[in-house]
């Protein structure tokens, strides 16, 4: 199999904000086999393949088009947003990022809100506050940030970030690889 097949599920994947699971149960397959779809240590068949592209609305054609380089610049069009459950929004700002080392993301926060308890795992983050003064969690650490601060960690224990303050609060999050 062409190792960008298995990318670009799991691009497509993460744009139409599925988890592997819910693209496996959408599809009658397992979590499993999706994961190996997309690390490439399983094949699709035709039709198990035209099942998935069905679930993320495009046709072989659209999946197999582009095959060349992909263009350096996002479009506002291009961007995913997803709702966390708190009511903050994350924006995938490269929406094939998941295929690349790094994942920037946009991430708005309303007071009160936070973002997912990230557990230990290998890799750095970088942010860069935007508006607002959220608090990052880095272990048993909190870190107050405010408008134009910046962080940057090894992502070896658990972390977030939370805004307990009353105004929206705006990161610009990189994560390596990516997490989000």
């Amino acid at each position: 199999m062409n190792i960008a097949v298995g990318e670009r599920i799991r691009a497509l994947r993460m744009l139409r904000g599925l988890t592997q699971k819910e693209l496996g149960d959408r599809c009658d397959l397992s979590k499993g086999f999706i994961s190996q779809l997309e690390t490439d240590q399983a094949a699709p068949s035709l039709e198990t393949l035209g099942d998935i592209l069905d679930v993320l609305g495009v046709t072989f054609a659209e999946f197999f088009s582009n095959t060349g380089k992909e263009s350096p610049v996002f479009h506002k069009d291009d961007m995913f947003d997803k709702e966390l459950e708190d009511g903050g929004t994350i924006t995938w700002l490269v929406t094939t990022a998941q295929a690349h080392d790094m994942e920037p993301i946009l991430l708005q926060l309303p007071p009160g809100a936070s973002s997912r308890r990230d557990d230990p795992h290998s890799g750095e983050e970088f942010g860069y506050v935007l508006s607002g003064s959220p608090s990052l969690y880095l272990g048993m650490r909190r870190f107050r940030l405010k408008k134009g601060d910046a962080f940057y960690y090894k992502a070896d224990q658990e972390h977030y970030i939370r805004n307990g303050e009353k105004t929206n609060a705006t990161i610009l999050w990189v994560s390596d690889p990516p997490t989000f």
